[in-house]
């Protein structure tokens, strides 16, 4: 994973480093500790100029510090991972090799062609000297975080960039929309004086007349926020990439789909209610279907990085104490458990693997409240029993629903392989921790989203990859840091097999076709609502986020079945939705967690109502406006 910054300016009068800002520059070292370089272009004869900053994390390969340039003056830089689609030898570089298929490339049908082919998460930023065009741009899913700023009034400078800093000026930055690959002709820029962008988008192969609907809908979409001398338009050529997944299966049933289970009640859901749809030779086969994909898919981001190696040469390092290199973001629910049994299956068997669980404090609580809350308390205690009285009370402060599930998930996955060493990392937060982690990192990672909701995924989300709280090993409590700078995340599970509660209540409206149309939105939004937010706050920890659920390989699969298969939601919350997942899970060994509800990431670490009980999740945040005023 990289930090990658590209400045333009239409003027050679001001130097172009003076837009390029201190924190802006602090933020990108951040995400890639292991190298920074910069490079920049100066062409006098269309007075233009060119500043490109690149920051590694080095995870695959040789240490390669960007921006790479050629013997043609082309200049690259890569914040991503091919995981297949091209070949990329065991010591190969991915950022080396895709560099050399671009210089290699003739014509914008050849470099359409190559990104087309990439599988997996990637954004990047390409010079083509020869013709003075930008190139740049993020995958399908907008799995890499890139922003853009346009200067209004300094030369009409032009700036992307994984990360942003806080803005004093109107120039706000905004998500580069993850609707296919874009060119700035620089030369006819500089002519002009006004930036034209031209948008090659995604699309289906299937869907040949598909391609200007779907060209229309992203240029109304992104051209509203751009500013009046910037521009969208379609190549003339109508180009495009083709996309990396077969598209979702629309298909209901005729007649209602019987369930396999007639005995289950809304009030009791048991493991053993999922027996019955395993009895039954086709679902078997589908969920043995997943199993294999996604476990390759897990397979791929779990592999693909060096293992106590050294940098320079790739030989391996005798270490006497093995350090985890692969950690998940883990609430002990269905999706990060799945993760965590087949992350088992391809980690080395001596590798330790780290469970990230976060918990913000617990307020004060009633009595009432606390005799409610007993019951859940009493199977956490045992861990407790060798500590003295003080650090129990204030342990009990954190035990929040998702650290009460992950330590029974834990139980589960040692009772799986009791042979390895599985870290649990109990990351506790307090509100005066929270508050100011939010001023000083937090806030601008978020940014540009602005909701309550992405203020409270955003924290728990960079506390927890943070990694920093305790381990508990037969009762001996000792303060932990997590080594690992690869993250499994298990999100897009719920957006492809109808997870959330709002699937529910649309299916309940509008039945199967509704359902449909609403699980068809959530990967066509997940770019500008998630995803770009996640890379930015894991990434300022110099680690990176990795989305199993993601893989093209997996989604296909997903969408190529009917939703009838992958959940059905007459039946009870805890093994309706996300059906299909649970029955994997159940077939991987697993227990109880195979019929957890779900809970959302906000309610499940009680960060959810800490500091306002009155807010809703699509408010805008104040916290986060307060901050990028200061």
């Amino acid at each position: 994973m990289c930090g990658i910054c590209c400045v333009f300016s239409l003027s050679v009068q001001h130097a172009v480093g003076e837009f390029f800002k201190d924190d802006l520059l602090c933020n990108l070292r951040r995400r890639g500790p292991n190298s920074s370089q910069h490079l920049i272009k100066t062409v006098s004869d269309f007075s233009y100029q060119c500043l490109f900053s690149g920051h590694i994390l080095h995870l695959r390969g040789l240490m390669t510090p960007q921006p790479l340039t050629d013997i043609d003056n082309n200049v690259f830089l890569w914040n991503g991972e091919v995981f297949s689609g091209i070949h990329i030898g065991a010591l190969e570089n991915d950022t080396q090799v895709m560099f050399h298929h671009l210089s290699s490339c003739s014509s914008e049908s050849d470099i359409l062609s190559l990104f087309s082919s990439v599988r997996g998460p990637w954004s990047f930023i390409y010079y083509q000297a020869s013709r003075h065009y930008l190139w740049f741009g993020r995958d399908y899913f907008g799995r890499r975080s890139l922003l853009w700023q346009f200067n209004n009034e300094l030369d009409r400078a032009f700036c992307l960039s994984s990360v942003s800093a806080l803005s004093e000026s109107d120039n706000q930055w905004q998500e580069v929309p993850a609707s296919g690959i874009y060119k700035i002709d620089l030369k006819a820029c500089a002519i002009s004086k006004s930036l034209v962008l031209t948008l090659y988008p995604w699309k289906y192969h299937s869907r040949e007349n598909a391609i200007e609907e779907t060209f229309l809908s992203s240029l109304d979409q992104i051209s509203k926020d751009l500013p009046p001398y910037v521009s969208l338009t379609m190549s003339e050529s109508k180009l495009s990439l083709l996309t990396p997944v077969v598209p979702l299966n629309r298909t209901v049933p005729e007649t209602s789909v019987d369930s396999h289970c007639p005995n289950i009640t809304n009030s009791i859901v048991t493991v053993e209610d999922l027996h019955g749809f395993l009895a039954e030779e086709h679902k078997k086969k589908l969920v043995h279907q997943l199993i294999d994909v996604l476990s390759e898919a897990v397979k791929r981001r779990v592999l693909y990085l060096f293992r106590d190696t050294d940098e320079l040469t790739g030989e391996i390092l005798s270490i006497p104490t093995k350090k985890a290199h692969v950690a998940i973001l883990f609430s002990g629910g269905i999706d990060s458990m799945l993760i965590a049994t087949l992350a088992d299956r391809h980690i080395p068997s001596d590798e330790p693997i780290d469970l990230l669980n976060v918990a913000f404090m617990i307020k004060e609580q009633t009595k009432q409240s606390k005799q409610k809350k007993q019951h859940e308390l009493h199977s956490c205690q045992e861990c407790f029993k060798k500590l003295d009285t003080t650090l129990v009370d204030n342990l009990s402060r954190f035990n929040v629903p998702d650290r009460i599930t992950g330590r029974a998930g834990l139980e589960e996955l040692e009772t799986i392989n009791p042979s390895r060493t599985w870290n649990f990392v109990e990351i506790n937060v307090t509100l005066e921790e929270l508050k100011r982690m939010r001023q000083q990192r937090i806030s601008h990672l978020v940014y540009p989203l602005d909701t309550v909701l992405d203020d409270s995924i955003g924290c728990a989300v960079w506390f927890a990859s943070r990694g920093e709280g305790f381990i508990s090993t037969q009762g001996d409590v000792k303060p932990y840091k997590s080594s690992a700078k690869v993250v499994l995340t298990g999100i897009g599970a719920d957006e492809q097999l109808a997870g959330y509660s709002r699937h529910r209540v649309c299916f309940k409206k509008y039945g199967l076709d509704g359902l449909n149309k609403e699980l068809g939105m959530e990967l066509a939004r997940i770019s500008s609502r998630n995803l770009g937010r996640d890379d930015r706050i894991i990434g300022d920890h110099g680690k990176e986020a990795r989305f199993p659920f993601l893989d093209e390989d997996v989604v296909s699969f997903l969408n190529s079945l009917p939703v009838s298969e992958k959940a059905d939601l007459t039946l009870p919350r805890g093994i309706g939705e996300k059906l299909l997942l649970r029955l994997a899970a159940k077939e991987l060994g697993l227990t109880a967690s195979t019929i957890l509800p779900k809970r959302a990431m906000q309610f499940g670490t009680r960060i959810a109502k800490m500091e306002n009980s009155s807010e809703k999740a699509s408010d805008k945040c104040s916290r986060l406006q307060s901050v990028s005023v200061d």
